[in-house]
């Protein structure tokens, strides 16, 4: 009889923590699903892009560190907010972080743009690791109002023209299309910046409207400008230079070990986004030499009289910034200390 009530016992108990637990189970799971931290990323590549693909990558490596505690949803192809905005919409909460281009907001970033001078970076990753360590040595009030994650570069920018380039006489003249910001540079070498589109670039060489193009490897595959070229000039001149920033509410929202996680895939995020422009670089670079396309070299002495060339590009810059109060000097001769310190 004693053994019979006491299996009685343990039956009854048994059954009301059951009750107990299914009577909880859906606010546990409710708990859970609003610790959550749900994150909105708006990029302006497409889809498809390489770019992209480190970016969710990044992402994703964000998640699995935080054991799932944060999620974040890419918006590619500016179907968030559009690229000249996308810092804009990141300040004001339109998306939790954002990834755009520093010179479509050009004199916004007035430090960071230092990375965008002539001063000859040779890989995307040399670069973005110098844009990088800028930052964190001078903290530009510039983007206080956000929380910078990373900052990175392109790949090196090239003239890519129809006919070879080996002396100024030859460059002397040319139409090259770029942008607004590397007018300077074209024009430093006596040729005639064009205002072109990228996506626009292709019928433009292939019309004859300009003889050539600044722009990397990279693009001579993914615009096709491979087919529109003869020939590149193995002279690098620019990197164009991108920023990655988070709402600084929803950054100060978040715990202090997610923070660190953010923190630390992004300092490695720096490399290897460089790494993949500069992989992408090869494809293009390959891409066009299989289309029967040559790379051509500078005449002797040509490279130190074109470098020269820049110089003015440069010291104006860094006197424009001291007027404003910045460390123009400063800035210019911690880039070209590190240039030398990260050669790749």
């Amino acid at each position: 009889m004693k053994k019979k009530s006491f299996k009685k016992v343990i039956l009854v108990s048994s059954l009301c923590l059951f009750i107990v637990l299914l009577a909880t189970w859906p606010s546990t799971i409710y708990a859970a699903q609003q610790d959550v931290i749900k994150l909105t990323y708006s990029i302006f590549w497409p889809s498809e892009h390489y770019q992209t693909q480190v970016a969710t990558n990044w992402a994703k490596e964000i998640e699995k560190r935080t054991n799932g505690r944060v999620k974040i949803v890419l918006y590619p192809a500016e179907t968030l907010t559009p690229a000249a905005q996308t810092y804009d919409g990141v300040v004001k909460g339109i998306s939790d972080i954002g990834q755009s281009c520093l010179s479509y907001t050009t004199g916004r970033f007035p430090v960071l743009e230092s990375i965008d001078l002539p001063v000859q970076f040779r890989s995307s990753k040399q670069g973005s690791r110098v844009a990088w360590e800028v930052y964190k040595k001078f903290r530009p009030k510039e983007f206080n109002d956000t929380k910078l994650l990373f900052a990175f570069t392109s790949s090196p920018g090239l003239f890519q023209t129809r006919k070879p380039i080996r002396s100024l006489e030859d460059i002397k003249g040319m139409r090259i299309r770029c942008t607004g910001g590397n007018a300077p540079m074209v024009k430093a070498l006596e040729a005639v910046p064009v205002a072109i589109p990228m996506p626009e670039t292709y019928f433009a060489l292939q019309r004859g409207v300009c003889d050539g193009t600044l722009c990397p490897f990279e693009s001579l595959k993914g615009f096709r400008l491979g087919e529109v070229i003869k020939y590149t000039t193995e002279f690098y001149v620019y990197v164009t230079s991108f920023f990655v920033s988070m709402n600084l509410d929803k950054w100060k929202t978040l715990p202090t070990d997610v923070q660190r996680v953010f923190e630390d895939v992004s300092e490695q995020w720096v490399d290897i986004t460089g790494k993949a422009w500069d992989d992408a670089d090869e494809v293009g670079k390959k891409y066009s030499l299989g289309l029967g396309n040559k790379i051509v070299t500078l005449q002797k002495g040509q490279q130190a009289i074109w470098t020269q060339r820049f110089r003015p590009i440069i010291d104006k810059y860094t006197t424009n910034l001291e007027a404003k109060g910045l460390p123009g000097k400063a800035v210019v001769d911690y880039i070209f200390e590190l240039k030398g310190k990260y050669n790749f």
